[in-house]
């Protein structure tokens, strides 16, 4: 996949992450029991972290010191 594929994959990425954060932080405010639905989330969002990692370490070149 070429660069701007990537940069654009990567911001769809960071979007998802930023809902599943607003999503947790909805069920966290309204005090909401749903326990393995806020845990199931952030499981979910520390996916989309770590493919955000992932992307972002392919856009950047490997620099040898």
């Amino acid at each position: 996949m070429n660069d701007e594929g990537l940069k654009a994959q990567l911001e769809i990425l960071k979007l998802e992450h930023r809902d599943l954060d607003d999503a947790i932080n909805a069920l966290v405010e309204l005090g909401s029991s749903q326990q393995m639905q806020i845990a199931r989330l952030k499981r979910s969002k520390l996916a989309k972290k770590d493919q955000i990692a992932a992307l972002e370490d392919q856009l950047v070149p490997d620099i040898i010191a």
